[in-house]
């Protein structure tokens, strides 16, 4: 140093931004990745084009498929679409919201920075914010239970309102209510909803009022052998984990053969070995045999004689719901397979949907499984309505989960936001002013929702706050007439748990960036620059 000498610390080429231009350049990024979504809020939101460097089209307004398919190279852009990722594995539903709160937490958070309020100052006041937030959203909830079936598809259909699938939401609401119904499960006095439980196929034609649900299970597998059954009633359903197949030698051997009848009784035995492991699976009285691996053109002949209807090379996943769905077990071993291993059900057929051959096992006792058949027009009709089926899936199971309910539409938001207002004054200190802009940042979902329909959102914001100053909770935007209007009579709501894990999620991805100092990239780490727009973008896919 005395001789003026710089002392290299980092590596060349590391880029490195501190204090203040750091926070500001991370906040901005943020809030660039969360305008991105914006216009995709609501019943009135529209939908984006994402087209990925293979050429791949996906279009789409689901908050998580639009942060997954968009490749962000910004750091603290990637925490906001953790955020949707996050908000998605838990809940299903509301990433759009998630991401939105937490760039317009940070925007606000923008200005008390400016104020030179310190940031462990405002990531105090936005904890005590989030908690209280929930508090308020806990106060507000309804209780409903497992058979309120108009709640539910009230639930389903709010999920759906805002997708390209809400045409025909009273039929896909229906059968999302009626699938997770079938699956849910007590266990320890706990309601559980495993949506692994419902099997999703998606097959391109017809129309989207195509789309059914199968009381069982569609195994994606035509039938083994063009002899076999086309259909089986009273299904006996053998499921197996073992191949109907000669098992290869598992060292290498050598077999001279000096007779050609010695390739005769070679022959013969093959035939006797697989003649016996057919007879091994008829003596159960199974006349449906579904395998995870291998059968054997021998052996796929000796089964259609025996008229038993046989599936080869099923998929794990698919096996595991065929066990719940028939009550089968699935065996191991073929010398271990019992007529009580077996799985029943009213019938098992080939059908033929396009131009695939699919193996449906219907009318099972009682399916702790089911299945959903999605229909459409194109593929990315099909791809849409799956997600949207996944979402509605999601909230219907959370609802019963957790027995709970609020308000959508922006009720929810500005009741928290109301709620908090008071009980920032409670708190003094510079942690008020963070509480403050907590509440005002909540207020982003009913400008959003406003702004997205055509409306004036001040207006709007004013006649909610003035309609729940009144004890009018359940007063959100309505954006068809264009006025707030009683949301729950309309039947906009949702699970708690949306509410609940888009604040959490929110709160803490924008309290860490808040945190953030000092950024150090190395050479192709990504910048701290937010995203610019290239002149070419156009803004037509918004």
């Amino acid at each position: 140093m005395m001789t003026g000498q710089p002392i290299l610390i980092l590596k060349e080429g590391t880029k490195r931004e501190t204090g203040k231009d750091a926070m500001k350049n991370n906040i901005q990024a943020a809030i660039a990745i969360a305008d991105a979504v914006r216009s995709t809020l609501g019943p009135r939101g529209m939908d984006k084009m994402l087209v990925d460097s293979l050429g791949d089209v996906v279009i789409t307004n689901d908050g998580v498929t639009i942060m997954k398919e968009i490749e962000v190279e910004h750091p603290a852009a990637k925490m906001i679409v953790e955020v949707a990722k996050t908000q998605d594995t838990e809940v299903g539903d509301g990433t759009t919201t998630a991401v939105m709160l937490a760039g317009e937490l940070l925007k606000q958070a923008q200005t008390l920075l400016d104020q030179n309020v310190h940031p462990t100052v405002i990531s105090s006041g936005y904890r005590m914010a989030s908690e209280k937030a929930k508090e308020i959203l806990e106060k507000m909830s309804m209780k409903i239970s497992e058979n309120d079936d108009e709640v539910l598809i009230k639930i389903a259909k709010t999920a759906l309102g805002s997708k390209s699938a809400s045409m025909s939401k009273d039929l896909l609401a229906k059968i999302s209510v009626d699938a997770v119904k079938k699956i849910v499960e007590n266990l320890d006095g706990k309601k559980i909803a495993d949506l692994n439980n419902v099997q999703i196929i998606k097959k391109q034609g017809g129309s989207i009022d195509d789309t059914q649900i199968i009381e069982g299970v569609i195994v994606d597998k035509e039938k083994a052998h063009p002899d076999m059954p086309q259909v089986v009633k009273k299904a006996k359903i053998a499921l197996l984990n073992a191949a109907l197949e000669i098992k290869k030698p598992e060292i290498d051997t050598n077999i001279q053969i000096r007779d050609p009848t010695m390739i005769h009784s070679f022959l013969q035995e093959e035939e006797k070995m697989l003649r016996e492991m057919v007879d091994k699976v008829a003596a159960t009285g199974a006349n449906v045999v579904i395998s995870q691996k291998g059968i054997d053109d021998m052996a796929q002949h000796f089964l259609a004689k025996k008229g038993i209807y046989a599936a080869r090379r099923v998929k794990k996943s698919d096996m595991e719901k065929l066990e719940k769905a028939t009550g089968a077990k699935i065996v191991m071993n073929l010398d271990d397979l019992t007529a009580n291993d077996l799985g029943f059900a009213d019938k098992v057929e080939e059908v033929k949907i396009g131009d695939d051959h699919l193996t449906f096992v219907t009318g099972c006792k009682n399916p702790k499984a089911v299945s959903i058949l999605i229909r459409g027009g194109t593929e990315h009709v099909v791809d849409e309505i799956e997600r949207s089926i996944q979402d509605s899936l999601h909230v219907v199971a959370k609802a019963i989960e957790d027995g709970k309910i609020v308000v959508g539409a922006g009720a929810a938001a500005t009741e928290i936001a109301l709620g908090l207002r008071e009980y920032a004054s409670t708190v003094g200190g510079r942690e008020q002013l963070a509480i403050e802009k907590f509440a005002d940042a909540m207020e982003i979902v009913p400008r959003t929702l406003s702004e997205n329909a055509g409306l004036d959102p001040i207006d709007l914001i004013i006649d909610l706050r003035k309609a729940h100053k009144e004890g009018k909770k359940t007063y959100g935007v309505d954006v068809f007439s264009g006025k707030v209007a009683d949301m729950y009579e309309q039947g906009v709501i949702e699970p708690i748990r949306v509410g609940q894990q888009a604040i959490d999620s929110a709160t803490e991805a924008a309290v860490m960036i808040l945190r953030i100092d000092d950024v150090v990239a190395s050479k192709g780490g990504g910048g701290s620059k937010p995203p610019e727009k290239k002149p070419e973008e156009s803004e037509s896919s918004d």
